[in-house]
């Protein structure tokens, strides 16, 4: 979702700038700060930037910069003609001084210079606002693809790394069943003067193994990092779909930890939720 545009477009004497600026965000949290003349077109500029970037902390700004000589303030001078008569009728009347610099003392009085904002917003200028909204508007979503990219390349290492680490687990696996049958043999054997049913002995192990069985834990977990992948490929914002799915992993990952009896098992299971965690913190950045 991070991503910056900007635009500049001119129109007469002015230059119309518009910057637009994305962070994360659960839903779409759009604030503006918009010139004067085009605040009658808020919810229109509002409704475009939804339309086109759909989730994230958006900041948009659209400012004009004019000509010097355009730009400069308007005297009034039938407000400062008028200022002038005051201050003489109160200088006869009151006997003080009137002021040796007349210019510099009415230029000061309310009024006398103002700038118009007062400007009437044409079909034509709109236009181009238009276009240079739309622009930085493409110029973010093409800042976010190029994110979007490198963002997919760092998901499909760590998918990669996940897939790698669970087959790690297979060998030791395999060898766990002759392990815990000749534990438990070896134990009953410190038990002096214990005879043991060999058969009910095999009947409590196959149940045991049973419960530490991770088969399904394994499968479910390679659904899900063959799901995440295929999700990546959706042409549609995937964000909060692709942190369900980690979600899930996390979900097959912890309860294949919590199965794991050896420690190489578990060491492998820690580093496999390492991987994930990093897939978590980044997922927060897609849209």
């Amino acid at each position: 979702m991070t991503g910056y545009g900007k635009a500049v477009v001119t129109y007469n004497e002015k230059k119309i700038n518009v910057e637009i600026k994305s962070l994360n965000s659960k839903s779409l949290d759009l604030s503006t700060r918009i010139a004067p003349i085009y605040r009658e077109k808020e919810m229109v500029i509002r409704q475009n930037i939804a339309k086109e970037l759909k989730r994230g902390k958006v900041d948009f700004s659209i400012w004009i910069e004019k000509d010097a000589n355009t730009d400069a303030s308007t005297i009034n001078a039938k407000i400062v003609e008028n200022y002038y008569h005051q201050i003489k009728d109160i200088s006869v009347h009151s006997g003080i001084p009137e002021p040796n610099d007349w210019f510099s003392t009415l230029l000061r009085f309310p009024d006398v210079a103002a700038k118009s904002d007062m400007e009437e917003l044409s079909d034509e200028e709109w236009n181009k606002a238009c276009e240079a909204i739309d622009q930085a508007i493409n110029n973010l979503i093409s800042f976010r693809k190029q994110e979007g990219t490198a963002l997919q390349k760092k998901f499909d290492e760590k998918i990669d790394n996940i897939e790698k680490l669970l087959a790690s687990i297979e060998p030791y696996e395999e060898s766990r069943v002759p392990k815990i049958k000749a534990k438990l043999i070896d134990d009953l054997k410190q038990i002096p003067e214990v005879d043991y049913d060999k058969n009910r002995l095999e009947q409590e192990l196959i149940y045991y193994i049973e419960k530490l069985d991770i088969s399904e834990e394994k499968q479910r977990l390679t659904n899900h990092l063959k799901y995440f992948r295929e999700t990546m490929e959706e042409n549609q914002p995937v964000g909060k779909k692709l942190g369900f799915i980690a979600q899930e992993m996390g979900r097959e990952i912890n309860t294949t930890g919590s199965k794991s009896n050896q420690a190489e098992m578990q060491n492998i299971v820690v580093k496999m939720k390492d991987e994930l965690e990093q897939i978590k913190e980044q997922v927060l950045n897609a849209l």
